[in-house]
């Protein structure tokens, strides 16, 4: 994102953000987003890796004191690095694995649990063996993971969501032949529902965008077949595939109802108009959930821009807001890191954040009506 040569405070007024989607509610008040030119900050220290994909923030303490980290990925390789708090991060090691995700693990979501156990949620990239004689493309999946020492080491737990097997092979996406990833998790204010929000990339148009799953918070040590898939009327879970013997052989993952339209295929030409990469954060300021999203506008991932939405409620599907344009262009990947000392995350905000993309901030956001 190039800094700009003057003063920019851009409100975006979300007058008509109500009227999201054929069956979204009205949202009598709408929200609005003041974007405020800022000193720049990164979430890495100079010479650490860049950043590829979200980047989960969480407070924890290191011998009683509260310690900002942050899970960095870059080239399908996770770092964690701490400090005082953004801005300060001195320390940044590589994360390792018990059992390494072949394909890559860029580490887009942690939940802290009560007892201090991290619960990390990776977006994985597997070569697409469907496609004869390969495509050099990949289908990318979304796994589960759990660590005891703050993200120095990980336990996987497995792949909890793919897509079904349907592929484009002649896609003219730059990287994906379909599949799932991209993502931003949410715990239910009640701890008991963990929601993803991830990008579709689908054959179909119809199935492309920003879709919805969920799971028990209960099954996060097995998460492995726990999930369901909004599929526009309902949640549909994933099922079981047993084999003559009686032995699973894998699972059969529903298709996502997007929650934003896809109007304009990443598959088939050379432009495109699809949501993608949300990022989302609970606002106290607001009382509202609030996405970050990037919109592509050709396969290659071309950026028009970055829009944000907002939901009151994120169990329901329905109830979030059309997204809105906030910056032009930019790069990907953009998310809020709250202010707030000791609770101020990637999931956690107040009436001013800052915003990072790809790792960077040049603005401060501050929400109001």
């Amino acid at each position: 994102m190039s800094l700009l040569l003057r003063r920019l405070v851009f409100a975006v007024a979300l007058c008509v953000a109500g009227v999201a989607t054929a069956r979204a509610q009205v949202v009598r008040h709408p929200p609005t987003v003041t974007l405020i030119p800022a000193q720049t900050q990164q979430l890495v220290r100079a010479g650490d890796p860049v950043v590829d994909s979200n980047s989960p923030v969480i407070w924890d303490l290191v011998d009683g004191v509260p310690t900002l980290f942050v899970m960095t990925s870059f080239d399908g390789f996770a770092n964690v690095s701490s400090g005082r708090g953004v801005g300060a991060i001195t320390i940044g090691e590589s994360a390792n694995w018990d059992r390494w995700p072949l394909g890559g693990a860029w580490m887009e979501a942690v939940v802290k649990d009560d007892d201090g156990t991290w619960y990390g949620y990776y977006h994985n990239e597997v070569a697409s063996a469907a496609c004869p004689g390969g495509t050099g493309k990949v289908q990318p999946q979304i796994g589960a993971a759990r660590s005891m020492d703050q993200g120095r080491t990980w336990t996987n737990l497995g792949i909890i969501l793919a897509a079904p097997t349907a592929v484009d092979c002649d896609t003219r996406n730059q990287y994906f032949t379909g599949g799932v990833g991209d993502f931003s998790v949410m715990l239910s204010p009640d701890r008991t529902q963990l929601f993803l929000l991830y990008s579709q990339y689908a054959p179909a148009t119809s199935a492309q965008g920003v879709a919805m799953a969920r799971m028990a918070w209960a099954d996060r040590d097995d998460p492995a077949g726990k999930l369901d898939v909004w599929d526009g009327g309902g949640w549909s879970p994933v099922r079981a595939v047993w084999g003559a013997d009686g032995t699973l052989e894998g699972w059969d993952w529903p298709l996502g109802e997007p929650l934003f339209p896809t109007t304009d295929s990443w598959h088939d030409g050379d432009t495109a108009n699809a949501f993608w990469g949300p990022s989302v954060h609970w606002n106290a300021h607001l009382q509202h959930y609030v996405m970050l999203l990037n919109r592509a506008s050709t396969p290659g991932f071309g950026q028009d821009g970055i829009y944000v939405a907002f939901s009151p409620d994120i169990s329901k599907p329905t109830r979030w807001t059309r997204p809105a344009k906030l910056i032009d262009g930019g790069q990907w990947y953009p998310q809020i890191v709250g202010l707030e000392p000791g609770s101020g995350t990637d999931k956690e905000g107040g009436e001013t954040v800052r915003l990072f993309v790809s790792g960077v901030s040049e603005y401060l956001l501050t929400f109001g009506y």
